[in-house]
């Protein structure tokens, strides 16, 4: 079998790369969808450091993003108060660089709120086995005060199902249990979205999605209204923000490593997506071509033509292609009085813009017979320059 060699495969990376950048590549914008496939329109990842994962001796470091809640630092106590009205100093302690709930103190809440996160969370059951059931390591981490994923100690000890370790208490039971024996550190790492109601109505219901110990356990779960003890919670609105709140049960559960990264808006309140309304859309794409437009207006050119053509394909606007055209007609009747021995330096702009003009004409933003587009393939055809299909 005949292997391409390195060199060849990173001359195929870099013209598939030249031919994916920029525009008139993937399928155009549609009704539903605001940008085209690989857009390179769209916002590019934001930049954020990994952190790195625990072990039983150490815990991680966040990701650069993080905010962090409680990292092993006694003056992070601060950043917690008791959940009373009205809220004073916490009693849990903070003890060999870890948050350990004091028995009969209640529960605390943080001073920060929050809503869409994604929350990291080490928690550890007394090493000595006491009590059965509920009765056993139990705490509780509450996402906006609201909705309880249980802390158990279910480590060969069972209980109802839906109040295990990672259910949604009341609502879901983990979908596997895979606790370490008591003692050891447990790592939940949780996706929280909160629900979205709007005059009344439920819009979106809220999720979680939960791993223990890098295993998935909750599946984007439906809140069903938050959950609780012995009766049905129905769906409900959830404040714009709450705190996080960590139960006392009775037992010394210990913490560390508590940390969140806010969640940016789904598109159902406003934020970007892939698919949104068609509203939303419109709204994006006239967006999205006023910025392509005031990137033009700052290029010379064919380049500055191929951007006010591509503005067109996010939202029309009659100045904008009244203009491209203008500039591709000048463009045409340049590359037509460039004598022969100097046409081949004009090879790739003049690819370049039939490649869009192609592309725009496929899918019906420009006529199919436009006339510059015929002129300049007549130029690709006498020079031979249409790249040669594969056999």
């Amino acid at each position: 079998m005949n292997r391409p060699t390195l060199p060849t495969l990173a001359l195929t990376m870099l013209t598939t790369a030249v031919f994916a950048d920029g525009g008139f590549y993937g399928d155009p914008p549609d009704a539903t969808h605001p940008w085209a496939i690989h857009d390179m329109n769209r916002p590019q990842p934001m930049r954020v450091e990994p952190g790195t994962f625990s072990t039983q001796d150490q815990p991680g470091q966040p990701p650069s993003d993080a905010v962090i809640l409680f990292g092993g630092k006694a003056e992070e106590i601060e950043k917690w108060q008791s959940d009373k009205t009205p809220a004073e100093a916490t009693k849990w302690v903070v003890k060999d660089n870890v948050l350990q709930c004091v028995p009969g103190s209640g529960y605390i809440r943080t001073k920060e709120e929050f809503a869409d996160c994604q929350l990291h969370i080490e928690w550890s059951a007394p090493s000595k086995v006491e009590g059965n059931s509920q009765g056993r390591g139990n705490s509780g981490v509450f996402l906006m005060g609201q909705v309880e994923v249980q802390v158990l100690d279910n480590y060969n000890n069972p209980t109802y199902p839906d109040g295990s370790a990672s259910s949604i208490y009341g609502i879901n039971p983990p979908l596997a249990n895979p606790l370490r024996a008591p003692g050891e550190w447990q790592t939940y790492d949780i996706i929280f979205r909160r629900p979205i109601f709007k005059d009344g109505v439920e819009l979106d219901p809220g999720y979680i999605t939960v791993f223990v110990n890098g295993v998935l356990t909750q599946d984007h779960t439906p809140l069903e209204g938050g959950g609780g003890h012995m009766r049905r919670s129905t769906p409900r609105a959830f404040p714009e923000q709450g705190p996080l709140k960590l139960q006392d049960h009775g037992n010394p559960v210990r913490y560390r490593n508590i940390w969140y990264r806010p969640l940016p808006k789904r598109a159902i309140e406003g934020g970007d997506a892939s698919r949104m309304s068609a509203e939303a859309t419109a709204a994006k794409r006239a967006e999205i071509a006023t910025s392509i437009r005031e990137d033009a207006a700052k290029l010379e050119g064919h380049a500055k033509m191929l951007r006010l053509f591509e503005s067109i394909y996010y939202a029309e606007n009659e100045d904008a292609r009244n203009s491209a055209t203008a500039m591709l007609g000048d463009f045409v009747a340049d590359m037509k009085a460039v004598p022969a021995d100097k046409i081949e330096s004009k090879k790739g702009e003049i690819l370049q813009v039939v490649k869009a003009l192609r592309y725009l004409s496929k899918f019906k933003f420009v006529p199919e017979d436009i006339e510059a587009k015929k002129d300049l393939e007549a130029i690709i055809k006498v020079n031979d320059w249409e790249p040669k299909k594969k056999k």
